[in-house]
């Protein structure tokens, strides 16, 4: 396995993700023999939510870091969707969030996007407790934010920005308390859309709320975004604009010193063919599958490679 060296941390150059899958015991015991035969292959980045798998995903790694030396491992998850519980059995979800965090005041419902977004530091102080609770873990390694730019289809972008200085405080509230490492913005379209979408985010204005929030020794230092061979904008995409100047977000993270994950390498298996065998000696590997994780792998700018 390979490594990367990133301020203190050593993260394998593949990491597991947790998002696909039934919430049931055996997709389950999957996952966790997954991982566990990974960290022997020597991965040590596991990715999960909070919300996927309706928190079934951070438990079973929760139930792998009382079998493993939780030092060994980089764990992340993230936090902004309104998860299920699969263990409530919640049959009206609707009024669950309306008894158990908005009559509560955790939640308002004018901060909730049509896809049950929520970016507020009283919402993501709660899902970041409940996720250490489900990760059986006294610290998380990475910590992010997941799909902020959703708020943007109900906030303007200054109102967003405001948004992301109070959750940024938050956070490194949990860093002073021993209780976080890093933390990050996890992205489906924020960083590879045209600068002019509803949904575009600049790296450098972000990284910017963070210095103001955490002074130059911030610590926000990750984002985790798509790109693989069907979607090739974070390295191709000149859509972040500096210093009268436009780079990629692939540029964008290297010249801030962000680590970047990727996700969906494969696409959830939507790019998976048969390639010439021409290709497979130009990539130098012997099997289909190992073509997009190695086109992904060797682009500059890439840090680890999520596949779950």
């Amino acid at each position: 396995m390979n490594y990367k060296n990133f301020l203190d941390l050593k993260l394998s150059e593949i990491g597991v993700g947790t998002y696909l899958g039934s919430p049931d015991e055996n997709t389950n015991k999957n996952y966790e023999e997954t991982i566990k035969k990974a960290v022997e292959l020597g991965i040590n980045v596991i990715d999960t939510a909070i919300n996927y798998r309706d928190m079934e995903s951070e438990r079973v790694i929760g139930r792998v870091l009382q079998q493993i030396d939780r030092k060994s491992l980089i764990i992340s998850t993230k936090g902004g969707y309104f998860p299920r519980d699969n263990r409530l059995k919640v049959e009206n979800i609707t009024q669950y969030l309306k008894e158990n965090f908005i009559d509560k005041g955790i939640v308002n419902k004018e901060d909730i996007t049509p896809y049950g977004n929520i970016l507020t530091p009283k919402y993501i102080d709660w899902s970041f407790e409940k996720s250490l609770e489900n990760l059986n873990t006294d610290y998380i390694d990475v910590y992010f934010l997941h799909n902020p730019e959703d708020q943007l289809q109900i906030v303007d972008k200054q109102t967003f920005y405001k948004k992301l200085w109070t959750v940024f405080r938050l956070l490194e509230g949990k860093v002073n308390q021993g209780k976080l490492r890093y933390y990050g913005l996890a992205t489906w379209n924020g960083f590879r859309v045209n600068s002019d979408h509803i949904q575009h985010l600049n790296l450098f204005e972000i990284f910017n709320i963070a210095k103001e929030v955490g002074g130059e020794n911030h610590h926000f230092r990750f984002i985790q975004l798509p790109y693989n061979l069907a979607m090739t904008e974070s390295y191709t995409l000149k859509n972040q604009y500096y210093n009268g100047k436009l780079y990629s977000t692939f540029e964008a993270a290297q010249l801030l010193g962000i680590y970047t994950y990727i996700s969906a390498p494969l696409f959830q298996g939507r790019i998976i063919r048969r390639f010439d065998e021409n290709a497979k000696k130009l990539f130098k590997v012997e099997k289909d599958v190992h073509i997009p994780i190695q086109f992904v792998r060797s682009t500059p700018g890439v840090g680890t490679v999520l596949i779950g």
